[in-house]
């Protein structure tokens, strides 16, 4: 809605295109100004939330509407990028906890029989039937088929397996009956694995977040800096001229605004994805 705010004011002139770009900026940079208001209120100050603040405050002070919008637009691209990534992540995760059935299949006495696969120990056997998936790692003690093992290994082409192979849990047994004896438990099994070392990925931030995260907290301090020093300690070499200088220094802040490395990490944590 911001977006397309902004895009109206082009048609017009004037007053009434400030009009709507002061919307266009309080759409766009509203959620920026509380989070910067609410950790300023926390302790927390020089973060890329505050630095965009007084960016765009300042543009809008000097009549740079559409820059401040600007850089509040280009953010809200980049979170919603973020979002978009995270969302495709959660599917992506959400997707490889199916890979491990809870299920296993004995064949007691010509019968079949449903038991949980965290009840099956190391040496037992079990069944597994076309279109199933397998529960656990084992070797085939009997039986031949082909298996997909698209959801571990990456490979779409079938692969046969036959008695004494050894295969891995979480695979889809595609055409004959099989028997499994059981060599791993299923808490050791290839797909827990894969599900454990998901969840602990989730539960820990990628290097490149904890670089973006140290950097805003180095480089919102020093912009700020270099700010105050080109409107306050520059007018004192050129004839005392702050109204110029400080209205550089606001441009300064503006560009200074990390805008492209806001959209360019969530780029490209989704293109990994």
């Amino acid at each position: 809605v911001g977006g397309v705010v902004f895009l109206i004011s082009f048609l017009f002139q004037g007053k009434f295109r400030d009009t709507l770009c002061v919307a266009a900026y309080v759409i766009l940079g509203a959620d920026v100004l509380l989070k910067a208001g609410k950790n300023i209120i926390k302790g927390k100050v020089f973060d890329e939330n505050f630095l965009m603040s007084i960016a765009t405050i300042g543009a809008v002070l000097i009549g740079k509407y559409s820059e401040a919008v600007e850089v509040m637009l280009f953010y809200g691209v980049g979170e919603m990028l973020s979002d978009y990534a995270v969302e495709r992540s959660e599917k992506s995760v959400n997707a490889i906890m199916n890979i491990r059935p809870d299920i296993a299949y004995i064949n007691e006495g010509g019968k079949r029989k449903k038991v949980l696969a965290k009840k099956i120990s190391k040496g037992q056997i079990i069944e597994v039937l076309p279109g199933e998936r397998i529960p656990l790692d084992g070797v085939i003690a009997e039986g031949d088929s082909f298996l997909d093992l698209s959801c571990i290994t990456g490979e779409s082409k079938p692969e046969r397996v036959e008695t004494g192979k050894k295969i891995m849990s979480g695979a889809v047994n595609l055409s004959g009956r099989i028997l499994v004896e059981v060599t791993e438990e299923y808490e050791n099994s290839t797909a827990s694995k894969i599900i454990a070392a998901m969840k602990n990925s989730i539960d820990k931030k990628a290097k490149s977040e904890k670089f973006i995260t140290a950097f805003a907290k180095k480089y919102t301090p020093a912009v700020i800096a270099v700010a105050l020093a080109v409107a306050f300690i520059v007018p004192l070499f050129d004839g005392f001229l702050f109204a110029k200088w400080i209205y550089r220094a606001l441009i300064f802040l503006v560009v200074s605004c990390p805008c492209a490395l806001v959209i360019s990490v969530p780029l490209g944590f989704f293109a990994g994805i």
